[in-house]
């Protein structure tokens, strides 16, 4: 409950910015911090380290089948709604799933830090899927958190908010990785980073359960557990257009993963340094990351949800463009700039607009299921593609025809989309997440 003294100074903001005051809104900032840095851990940060090891493209792009874990994640997340846990569950189903999953994820990021790829890339690998299994569960419930912490009205600036810390988790531990790696070697750079996870487990302490939370149907059989586990993709199947909604989210953003997993390959050919990587794609793309997600919350306050979802889409497949003039031109720190500011803030609009419309479309009762399965279906094509193909595509055809490839692998996914809204299935796949309750 806000003081009136808090409401005063809510009060004296500008409209616009009121929203971002929110408590709602800050704590999606701080779960999303904790989000993207374990993210960052086995992507670009791990990238650099097996290629400033002299790991093979083959074999550095192979990594990213560890991201598989993210994908399958909704395999797993039914336990994530219905299974409480002993001791800290009376502290709610949210909140102790939130700080179990985060305490794993500092250690499995210390156990990465430990493994050396010079030494035996295979643990390098084991280690590496393990966090990857412990990051996509706690992005599980971060996720599920995040959405019934909001009201309706909050899931845009609260989507924003979000993305807006993933990419603070992602470029803040990504950067100081690669400075401390430089100075202090990659073991301890890893054991700082771990840090990263305390964000998100002091927003549960903060912030209490969910409101909108709610808990299962109690189980006492084989026969009842099942139900429970097939329950949230039968309740989604059953709404109209299920079937195109589920298309569209599996295609949307594959050119977009197949560029964002490969773009340190390119830094790293084009022969940029750490401190170049960390200044121009972290510091550079974060800037115009904030002017993204800003713009991105008027689009979706004035044009609403389906057009800013629509332009957004369309920004993010010609952001890729940017990668393959910068691989024409060469080690150019202006270049590089453009690019990575043009894909952060195409990027940034996306984040405050696709993320709402996919956390508009779960049912509340089965949150952390459905936001995962969603989530994962939007990467996994392009993930697949990019471990198995990705390296071998490159060599062949070059990282200009490649980023040039890349977008026109975007359009479908964008003509989908319009096909949506001109159909009406756009609004009819919203779940009770997107519509307000009593």
């Amino acid at each position: 409950m806000t003081t009136p003294s808090e409401q005063d100074w809510r009060a004296r903001l500008p409209a616009g910015l009121r929203p971002y005051s929110e408590a709602a809104p800050l704590a999606a900032l701080f779960l999303g911090i904790s989000s993207g840095f374990a993210f960052s851990m086995i992507g670009a940060t791990l990238a650099t380290r097996l290629a400033q090891q002299g790991i093979t493209k083959s074999a550095v792009t192979a990594f990213a089948l560890t991201f598989l874990a993210y994908n399958f994640k909704f395999l797993w997340a039914p336990m994530v709604d219905n299974v409480r846990l002993p001791l800290i569950g009376r502290f709610g189903q949210r909140r102790s799933w939130l700080w179990l999953v985060g305490v794993l994820v500092m250690a499995a990021v210390v156990v990465l830090g430990f493994a050396d790829p010079g030494d035996a890339l295979y643990r390098v690998a084991v280690a590496a899927i393990i966090l990857g299994i412990a990051g996509a569960t706690f992005d599980i419930i971060i996720d599920a958190y995040r959405i019934e912490l909001l009201e309706p009205r909050q899931l845009g600036i609260g989507s924003g908010m979000s993305q807006y810390g993933w990419r603070i988790g992602s470029a803040v531990a990504g950067g100081l990785a690669l400075v401390l790696a430089a100075r202090i070697g990659w073991t301890a750079a890893y054991i700082a980073c771990a840090a990263f996870a305390l964000p998100a487990m002091l927003v549960g302490v903060v912030m209490g359960e969910p409101r909108r939370h709610r808990e299962p149907a109690k189980s006492h059989g084989a026969r009842e557990a099942i139900v429970a586990y097939f329950s949230p993709l039968v309740e989604f199947m059953q709404r109209e257009g299920a079937l195109v909604m589920l298309l569209f989210v599996l295609i949307h953003k594959i050119g977009d993963t197949l560029a964002n997993l490969t773009l340190r390959l390119l830094f790293a050919d084009l022969g940029f340094s750490n401190d170049e990587v960390a200044f121009y794609d972290v510091g550079i793309g974060f800037v115009a990351l904030l002017v993204g997600i800003f713009v991105g919350g008027i689009m979706y306050a004035r044009l609403g949800m389906k057009r800013a979802v629509l332009i957004s889409l369309v920004l993010m497949a010609v952001s890729n463009l940017g990668f393959a003039g910068l691989a024409a031109a060469g080690h150019t720190n202006a270049g590089m700039a453009a690019a990575v500011g043009f894909e952060n803030f195409a990027s940034g609009i996306g984040g405050v607009t696709v993320v709402a419309y996919l956390s508009a479309l779960c049912n509340l009762r089965f949150t952390a299921t459905q936001y995962a399965l969603l989530s994962a279906l939007a990467s996994i094509a392009g993930r697949f593609l990019t471990a198995t193909t990705a390296g071998a595509m490159i060599n062949a055809m070059g990282y200009v025809n490649f980023y040039v490839l890349t977008t026109l692998i975007a359009l479908p996914g964008v003509l989908l989309f319009w096909f949506m809204i001109r159909s009406g299935l756009a609004d009819l796949a919203i779940g009770s997440a997107g519509k307000e309750t009593g």
